[in-house]
Parts: C-alpha cells; structure tokens; sequence
C-alpha cells in the first residue's frame, strides 16, 4: 500500500531533523522550504539548516552537562543534525562547534539524496489545505508574517515573541596575537583533547570602563512601532543591554577574565576578556562568544576595534538582529506537539518554545517520529520525562509553573528533569560530599539514569517497527 507523504514546512534544524525521522521511518515526506525562492532577516543562503547566530551546539560533555546529554541522546536516535555535527566539527574547547558551511552542506545533501524526501521551494503562505492530513510547522523564529498571522488567527492568542541578537565574526588574520593569545579557560580540553580554542582578548579596568562607556553611548538599531515592547530572550541578550542592566556585568559574564592566563604579560591580571571561537574548520573564522548586538554597523566596528587586539580586526560578518515568535505551546499543543484545535497540525522546533539549535532540532527528531508512527498506524508516547528529550516536551506541553502568566523559551538544563534520591552522597574515603562536588554527583547519576531511560524508549519502539 502506498504511504500518504507527511508535509513539514521549514528547513532549519527543526524541519531537517523531522524529515530525516519520518522518512527513515519509512514514511514519504515533502519538505516545503521558502529560502530560494523567499529570504528572511538572517538567513545568508538557501542551504537547509543554516546557522545564523552562534557555531556552537554548547557542551558536548553527557556525564554531568544536561546539553551534552540531550547530544547523547539524539545521536542513540540516529539524528541527522548531531551526527552532521560531528563531522563538520571545529575546536571549541569543551563544546561542539561546528564549520557552519560544511555543516548546512552536508546536512542539505542528505536530503536530497534521501529516496522518501522530496524537497519544494515555496513559501506556504497560510494555514495548509485540508487534504494535508499530517503537517508538521517548523518554520522556527522566523516564521513568515502570512503564515504567522494565520496560525495566531487560528489560536486567538496574542503574538509572543522576543529578540535574538547574531553575534560579530572576525577574520583570523586581523587579530593582533602580540597582545591576544590562545587558551581554554582553566585549560579545559575539547572533545579533541584541544587546551587552547579560544582567542582571548585582554582588557584593563581603564579599558574596561571605556568600553562599556561607548557600548551604553553607541547608536543602537531602531525598532519599528509594533516591535519595541517585544521583550529579549534572557540567554541571548544584546551586549550593550547587558552593560546598561550595571558596568560589572559583563566581567561576570561573557567578558568574565577567571581561568585565563596572558602569557604576554603573566604577572598582569586582566580586568575583563574577550573571547573569540572557531568558526569553521579552516580556522580562518572567529565568532565573538556573547558578543550579539543591535548596535548599528558603523558603530559596532568603532567600538569592537576598542578590544586589544581587535584593533584592526575586519569583519566578515557584524552583529545584527531579528524578531523570533513563539506559540503559548503549554495551552495551544498536546503531548504529541499537535495543536489541540487542528490535530493534523504538528509544531516543532524553536516556534514551540525550546531555545537553541540542539534543542529545536530535538523537538523537530520528536515531531518527525510521532508523525511517523501515526501515518504507519501505531502510537508513540513521548519519551519518559526522566530524559532530556522528554524533559523539554513536558516543558513545553505542560511543565511551566501553575498559574504562570505568561510562556518564555527554555534551553534544556537539569532543572527540567526530575529530581534524583539514587546518587552517591559520600567520595571514595566516606566523606560526605557537599556543595558542588554533591551537585556534581547528583547531575552525574541524573545524566545516567536519562540514557538508560532513552534506550529503553528507542527499543520499545524497534520492536513495534519489526513486528
């Protein structure tokens, strides 16, 4: 019997992951992308999955790192996204990070030539038609203005939504290494076994409070009328709304100078750092960590050029800004991601209210396996609460606090998942372990129990698939 295709609108990380799962499910999909034929605010090319802020997928570590686990996890999952990753992987210390050209490369590749994938360029621009009966929306923070506009006619809800900054990308050859210098804080090897894959950038008090001065004085993007209360994401705010919140937080921020050591001058103990991490894998390309921005671009090469060893630092990419939208995902969507008013349609990825690339690309590898089992007649329950994977659906489908106003993005962290009593309590000569090296045992023994539990979700659905 032929397989009616599921249809999955965008071609971020979401959208790539969910047809990677549904047609290696064995299901045939259409993947509706508008880039080639529309453009957005941020995107550069028409490659799908296309990095537009930060190279970075975060830490890489699943003992004792919630993102490293949900890394794990995905990759017991066969995801397309974490294992183009690692083969498109650049140093970066502890975390994966990844050549972004070779990465939206390779990952556009396999899709192409998958057999159950069909690729359409076009933009959907409203609610899909009814003989759709399987749709997953990954149109992630840029979703066009038709299709949004739609899909919050259909809700009622008010729009909700918030901004991400895209950070600056230097060429390597305009920094001055006689006054920066290569080093991982605390010397803290990769996954590479790399102790130096940051470029740090030292700055005195004197220099310090300059900079900040110009950040705070620096002309600044202006916002059109409907966009300025839009509030900013927590994790990713602009660097000059950082400075303006009080002028030491950046120094316990991404400019914090702890772990560092100048060897130019290693008596002298630099009041901030800024550091800068590969970009791609010919080491040509570094991105400013933290550094995202609604500075202008004449004002941003002035002020970044403050930076010892940026002095004659040349861009090739500034800072810029977008508008991302989110759905009220714990009213709007059930445990399966599909929106309670309309079932045939699914959400996935950073529109359902998860932050970052690992974490959209989790929700479009969950879309795209629920969608999956339902076209070949079988249920699939989402994974137990106790994994990262489950941990971000119950987030987004019902775990945010009761009586909460309002719904904000969330990165996967261990505050998702639930507690933990099993873990050792005492080291290995009795003591009884308190603080960090407690906390570290607990997320330690939370991290295990989370891929054990994913691999009894993934066999159970193995021995559903063979029978």
């Amino acid at each position: 019997m032929s397989i009616k295709p599921i249809h999955i609108i965008g071609g971020g990380m979401a959208g790539s992951e969910a047809t990677w799962q549904a047609a290696n499910a064995g299901v045939p999909v259409i993947l509706h992308e508008m880039r080639g034929v529309k453009g957005t605010e941020a995107h550069q090319t028409d490659k799908l999955a296309e990095l537009v802020c930060s190279n970075s997928f975060r830490s890489d570590d699943h003992t004792s790192n919630a993102v490293g686990v949900l890394h794990e996890e995905m990759r017991r999952a066969n995801g397309l996204i974490i294992s183009t990753a690692a083969e498109h992987q650049v140093p970066a210390g502890s975390a994966l990070a990844v050549d972004r050209e070779g990465f939206a490369e390779a990952v556009t590749a396999k899709l192409e030539a998958h057999p159950n994938v069909t690729i359409v360029r076009e933009e959907i621009a409203g609610i899909p038609p009814e003989d759709w009966d399987s749709v997953i929306v990954a149109t992630g923070p840029l979703t066009s203005l038709p299709l949004a506009e739609a899909i919050h006619a259909h809700t009622g809800e008010d729009d909700l939504a918030f901004f991400d900054a895209i950070a600056p990308i230097v060429y390597f050859d305009s920094i001055d290494m006689d006054k920066a210098w290569r080093q991982s804080r605390y010397d803290k090897p990769g996954p590479g076994g790399d102790t130096a894959a940051y470029i740090n950038c030292p700055l005195s008090e004197d220099q310090y409070n300059a900079f900040i001065d110009a950040l705070i004085a620096g002309e600044k993007t202006e916002f059109r009328d409907w966009e300025k209360d839009t509030p900013y994401f927590e994790g990713c705010l602009p660097i000059e709304v950082m400075a303006e919140r009080g002028r030491e937080t950046l120094r316990f921020g991404p400019m914090k100078p702890v772990g560092l050591t100048n060897p130019h001058q290693p008596d002298v103990k630099a009041h901030a750092v800024v550091q800068l991490r590969q970009d791609n894998a010919l080491g040509t390309l570094w991105n400013m960590v933290g550094f995202q921005t609604k500075l202008k671009y004449g004002a941003q090469t002035d002020i970044f050029r403050m930076i010892p060893g940026l002095e004659k630092a040349e861009f090739a990419r500034l800072g810029g800004i977008h508008r991302n939208t989110f759905l009220n995902s714990p009213k709007l969507l059930d445990a399966q991601l599909r929106m309670k008013s309309m079932p045939r349609l699914r959400f996935a990825g950073q529109v359902t209210g998860v932050e970052g690339y690992v974490e959209s690309a989790a929700m479009g590898l969950l879309a795209g396996r629920f969608a999956a089992a339902e076209r070949l007649g079988w249920t699939l329950d989402a994974p137990p609460p106790t994994t990262a994977l489950g941990a971000l659906v119950t987030h987004i489908t019902g775990g945010h606090l009761e009586g909460k106003q309002t719904f904000q993005p969330m990165n996967i962290n261990f505050g998702l998942f639930p507690d933990i009593e099993d873990f050792p309590k005492k080291d290995e000569n009795g003591k009884r372990l308190r603080g960090k090296a407690k906390g570290r045992a607990k997320k330690g023994a939370q991290a295990a129990r989370a891929l054990q539990h994913i691999d009894g979700w993934l066999a159970a659905q193995a021995m559903v698939s063979a029978e």
